[in-house]
């Protein structure tokens, strides 16, 4: 029955649309409005309104700040260099409590600068928790992150990095 409203109500705009191109589109607008209003049930006002849920790079960025600061000594900050010397990309799980389960190196041309970004991924201990990005039956997450590396193997994340 709800459906049938809703088509009558949809037919109903239509057609006032229609008609509507013979005269100036307010009235009609408004008429719409007030045909829909009495059709529809009003939009229940009780209901609590979720919060808009992150996104994966909202959650990627969270997690670049966290790396950051646990390796200060080792990242460099402001503008990235024009030739990049080395950039590692790596795989990164983590568990829904924020454990990290797993990091592997994606790409590099560099052994020594996918070591430094593994073993500052392995220094930073517990990430933040990703269970807002994770469904029902999920327990990890795995996403990538890019190391991007000056000549002296500081790094900056893709994640944070401004233009280069």
């Amino acid at each position: 029955m709800f459906t049938f409203i809703r088509t009558r109500a949809a037919l109903l705009l239509l057609l006032l649309a229609a008609l509507g191109g013979c005269s100036t589109v307010q009235p009609v607008a408004s008429t719409a409005k007030r045909i829909v209003a009495a059709i529809l049930p009003a939009p229940r006002t009780d209901a609590p309104v979720p919060p808009p849920s992150p996104t994966l790079d909202a959650y990627k960025a969270e997690v670049a700040q966290h790396v950051m600061r646990a390796n200060s000594g080792q990242t460099f900050s402001g503008r990235l260099p024009p030739m990049l010397p080395a950039i590692v990309v790596v795989n990164i799980t983590v568990g829904e409590d924020g454990e990290l389960q797993d990091v592997v190196v994606q790409r590099s041309r560099d052994p020594d600068a996918s070591e430094v970004a593994l073993a500052s991924m392995r220094r930073t201990g517990r990430l933040p928790r990703p269970s807002h990005l994770l469904a029902a039956n999920m327990r990890k997450l795995t996403f990538s992150e890019t190391f991007l590396f000056d000549h002296q193997y500081r790094f900056q994340l893709r994640s944070l990095a401004g233009p280069q």
